[in-house]
């Protein structure tokens, strides 16, 4: 079945899909937001990767290496979802801007232990942005998206625990 036709899609870009274009509308404005916010994530994962120092530069490099790449895994299932529902994504990074809610961090140096709880609290915030989308799905009985999501929750926590764990080390205590 096709959905009705909208002015935010070309029709060279219109995708079947059986979802309302009201759902298609929704679920598309939820998950470009996780895309920028991804795509900011990302950045500063990056950003702190390449500048952290300190007696545990060794390992926080390697997992803000790690993360980083986990989190770039997901900007392009994300779009693709979007496109599959017959939306359409991000196409620049002034676009990424307009909708991240993650916000950059552009100090000249940032403590260690402060990277790490910035990038929790971070990770955290993208958890529950994800479960918001993910109920959205279930209220439109989008399978697909919660599926996604769901693995992309999991991954997110997994990314806040280390993060926990290596401030705590970080911070001489265990606060």
């Amino acid at each position: 079945m096709s959905k009705a036709k909208s002015d935010k899609t070309s029709p060279e870009l219109d995708t079947p899909t059986d979802l309302p274009r009201a759902a298609v509308d929704k679920l598309s404005a939820s998950l470009n937001t996780l895309l920028a916010d991804a795509f900011a994530l990302y950045v500063k994962t990056k950003n702190f990767h390449w500048h952290v120092s300190g007696r545990h530069f060794h390992d926080y490099h390697i997992m803000l290496d790690e993360q980083s790449d986990a989190i770039f895994a997901t900007t392009d299932q994300l779009a693709e979802r979007v496109r599959k529902l017959g939306g359409t994504t991000l196409r620049s990074i002034g676009q990424i801007g307009k909708h991240q809610t993650i916000k950059d961090n552009n100090e000249e140096y940032v403590p260690p232990r402060e990277m790490l709880r910035e990038l929790m609290e971070d990770n955290k915030h993208v958890a529950a942005a994800m479960r918001k989308a993910h109920e959205l799905a279930d209220d439109n009985k989008d399978s697909g998206t919660a599926g996604l999501l769901e693995t992309f929750i999991d991954e997110t926590e997994r990314r806040t625990w280390f993060l926990f764990e290596a401030s705590r080390q970080e911070g001489g205590n265990e606060a």
